[in-house]
């Protein structure tokens, strides 16, 4: 069984009933396409929106940092866990994809989808997955259970040190970059912000990769 969603409904609404499922230990595999706010109703701000992104209920920019929907899964220790960006990295998507499908339990995979929200150019939306990850704005990694019962570490850091300038990254979409004209003050100190919680999150996962 495949559960296709959004992450209005994954990190929000419905994450009451995604976490119940998860808890359960049921074989389902469940498909998150994150578009960091609630597109079907209009663009609004939800816990999947990071910090400095604007959004409706966030027009000076989002004050708090995403929430770790992978990392809270992984504490359960038997939930197979991924976050993938296929326009970043096809290989490990798909590698992702097979492997939710072969673990005999819970299985979430959280995909960067750009949205017409961010304020792209929709026709080169596999382009902007590949700079978020160089940015360091979105991680790749797996967490397999069945690694642990082979004594292996579970958590795989799949995506490099970043080598794109994440400020950068940042003014290519406008749900950024309006804030520097709407609010300039507090764009400064919010996208330092977004870069530290980048900066920590990945130093994080780093730690879970060196076991």
């Amino acid at each position: 069984i495949w559960i296709f969603g959004g992450d209005g409904w994954a990190y929000d609404i419905g994450y009451g009933g995604l976490d119940h499922v998860i808890a359960s230990g049921y074989d389902v595999n469940i498909l998150v396409l994150d578009t960091e706010v609630y597109s079907n109703t209009g663009g609004q701000s939800s816990k999947s929106t990071p910090t400095g992104a604007v959004a409706k209920f966030a027009a000076s920019g989002k004050p708090t940092r995403k929430k770790d929907l992978g990392r809270m899964a992984m504490t359960y220790g038997y939930v197979y866990v991924a976050s993938v960006a296929m326009g970043a990295n096809k290989n490990q998507f798909l590698k992702a994809i097979l492997e939710a499908e072969s673990y005999q339990g819970p299985s979430l995979v959280i995909a960067y989808a750009p949205c017409i929200n961010h304020g792209i150019n929709m026709s080169r939306s596999q382009n902007e997955e590949k700079l978020a990850v160089e940015a360091g704005y979105w991680p790749l990694y797996r967490f397999d259970p069945r690694l642990k019962e082979e004594g292996k570490n579970p958590f795989s850091l799949d995506s490099k040190e970043p080598t794109g300038n994440f400020k950068e990254f940042l003014m290519g979409e406008v749900r950024y970059s309006s804030l520097t004209r709407t609010f300039p003050d507090a764009a400064e100190k919010l996208f330092e912000k977004a870069e530290k919680d980048m900066k920590d999150r990945f130093e994080t996962y780093k730690k879970l990769a060196a076991g």
